[in-house]
C-alpha cells in the first residue's frame, strides 16, 4: 500500500495548475474513452447548457464507455447473422464468451487465471461462495463484519446464519459480530479489527469485510487482517464492491480464501453488470466443499454429454451455474481493456494525486481549516484510502447536496450528513475537482 502524494507545499489553489496537472496527465486521454453526462441533462435547467458535468459518483455507477455501442451492437448483429451458431463461430464466440476474463480479472484482483470468473451479481455471489466457505458448528459459527458494512453484506451473513443455525447448533442471535469504530470515531483502526479477531477467533468460522468501506471510504489492510484471520483458524472472505478497480489488490498472495464485487462502479461495465468472483486455487479442486452446482460450472468436455453427474470444473469457473449473459458481459470486455491499457499501477499514481489534490482544495475552503465547515471523514493517510473521499457537511448537507447537482455536480449523499466524491483516475480530471471544491465551498454556506 505504498503512496506517494504530491507534496503539499506544491499543490497551487489555483484554476491555471489544475489545468497544468491535467496538460502533465499520461492518462488524460482516457477521459475521452467515456461519455460524461451533460451538467443540463443531471442537474436541470439551472446547470450550464452545454459543459459537461463533473461526475463524481463513479462508486456508485461509473461513466459509460463510448466503445460499450459498439460492443454490444457486435454481439445482436452475430445473433441476427448466425443465431445458434454463434455460440462457436461469432467473431467472440458465446460459448468460451467468460474465458475471456481470465486473465485481465485475475490481474485486476491480484489473482491467478483460473481463480476469477465473472458472473451473476454481488450479493448472488456472496451467498453462492458462503454456501461452500461458511461452514459453522456449535463451536465455530460467528461471522465478522464491519457495522458500517453495505446494507446487503449484513442481510447475507444474518440470514447465511439463520439458515445454518437450526443443524448447526447455535443461536443465529449470536452468530454476526459487527465490528464498530470507536466512540467519536468514524472508521476503524486495523489494531481493534486484529484485537475482535483474538477475542472472537477460536468461535469464527468467516471473517468477511469490505476491502474498502462503502460509507467512509477506508480501505483495511487487507494483508494484516486476512492473515491474522487465518492464523486463527478462520475462513476469509472480502466484498471488493469499492475496492476492485479502485485500489491495487493482491488476492492470491494475501491467501484470500474467496471475494466478490459488482463491475458497474469503478470498473464502468454499466447499471446492474455482470460481477465477479475470486477463488483461492487451493481450494479450485476440493471436492469436499459444498456448492450448489449448475450446467456451466460443469467441466466443459462434459457439458454436452448431459449426464446427470456433476464434474465441477477447476477453479472459480466451477461456481458458475448458468451459461454467461453475452449482451451484458460485453461492456465488461470493454472495461477490463480499458484497464490492461491503463495500468492498475498507473491508475493508483493518479488517484493518489487526484484525491490529495481535493483534499488539500477541501481544507483551503475560507473558514474550513478545521473542518468547520466540511469535514473529511475518510482517512487522511492515502494508504488507507482508495480514490473516494467521504465529506460530512455541517450545514444543511441535504440542501447542499441537491444544490451540487444543480450546479452540474454529481455525487451521491448518505443519510444524514454525508457527501462521497470519488475523482476516477480513468476520466475525472484535476479542473474536475477545481471546479468541484468552488462549488461546494458556496453550497456549503448554508
Amino acid at each position: 500500500m505504498t503512496a506517494h502524494p504530491l507534496p503539499p507545499e506544491s499543490l497551487r489553489l489555483d484554476e491555471a495548475f489544475a489545468l497544468e496537472q491535467d496538460r502533465a496527465d499520461s492518462l488524460a486521454s482516457y477521459r475521452d474513452a467515456f461519455e460524461i453526462p451533460l451538467a443540463r441533462d443531471v442537474g436541470g435547467d439551472g446547470a450550464p447548457a452545454h459543459q459537461r458535468s463533473v461526475y463524481l459518483t463513479g462508486n456508485s455507477l461509473g461513466c459509460m464507455p463510448k466503445a460499450v455501442r459498439t460492443a454490444i451492437a457486435t454481439e445482436l448483429d452475430d445473433w441476427s447473422r448466425l443465431g445458434v451458431e454463434a455460440h462457436l463461430h461469432g467473431r467472440n464466440p458465446w460459448f468460451p464468451y467468460h474465458e475471456a476474463f481470465r486473465h485481465a480479472g485475475a490481474r485486476l484482483v491480484g489473482g491467478r487465471p483460473g481463480e476469477v470468473v465473472m458472473m451473476n451479481q454481488l450479493t448472488v455471489n456472496l451467498h453462492l461462495l458462503m454456501v461452500s466457505f461458511y461452514q459453522p458448528t456449535a463451536d465455530r459459527f460467528k461471522i465478522i463484519i464491519e457495522d458500517q458494512c453495505f446494507p446487503s453484506d449484513g442481510y447475507a451473513v444474518s440470514s447465511q446464519a439463520a439458515f445454518h443455525a437450526r443443524h448447526a447448533g447455535f443461536e443465529a442471535a449470536k452468530a454476526v459480530v459487527r465490528l464498530a469504530p470507536r466512540p467519536g470515531r468514524w472508521t476503524l483502526e486495523t489494531e481493534d479489527v486484529l484485537a475482535a479477531i483474538e477475542q472472537h477467533g477460536r468461535q469464527t468460522a468467516l471473517l468477511m469485510l469490505g476491502g474498502v468501506n462503502y460509507l467512509t471510504s477506508q480501505w483495511f489492510d487487507m494483508a494484516a487482517i486476512t492473515a491474522a484471520a487465518k492464523k486463527a483458524g478462520c475462513t476469509v472472505g472480502w466484498d471488493l464492491a469499492h475496492a476492485a478497480g479502485n485500489v491495487p489488490l493482491q488476492l492470491h498472495d494475501w491467501d484470500v480464501d474467496f471475494a466478490a464485487w459488482c463491475s458497474y462502479k469503478y470498473l464502468n461495465s454499466g447499471p446492474g453488470a455482470v460481477a465477479g468472483a475470486f477463488v483461492h486455487e487451493q481450494h479450485g479442486d476440493r471436492v469436499d466443499l459444498p456448492r450448489f452446482a449448475g450446467w456451466w460450472g460443469n467441466e466443459p468436455s462434459e457439458r454436452f454429454v448431459m449426464r446427470p453427474e456433476f464434474v465441477a470444473r477447476r477453479g472459480a469457473d466451477g461456481w458458475q451455474l448458468s451459461n454467461p449473459p453475452i449482451l451484458s458481459l460485453a461492456p465488461v470486455r470493454v472495461s477490463l481493456d480499458l484497464f490492461e491499457k491503463a495500468g492498475m499501477d498507473n491508475l493508483r499514481a493518479k488517484s493518489i494525486r487526484l484525491t490529495g489534490y481535493t483534499e488539500r482544495l477541501i481544507d483551503a475552503m475560507p473558514g474550513n481549516a478545521a473542518g468547520e465547515r466540511v469535514e473529511i471523514i475518510t482517512p487522511r493517510d492515502p494508504a488507507r484510502r482508495g480514490c473516494a473521499l467521504s465529506l460530512v457537511v455541517r450545514n444543511q448537507p441535504r440542501q447542499a447536496a441537491d444544490r451540487l447537482k444543480k450546479a452540474g455536480v454529481v455525487c451521491d449523499f448518505r443519510e444524514p450528513n454525508v457527501i462521497r466524491a470519488a475523482p476516477v483516475p480513468l476520466y475525472n480530471s484535476f479542473h474536475d475537482v477545481w471546479r468541484f471544491v468552488q462549488i461546494l465551498g458556496e453550497v456549503s454556506k448554508g
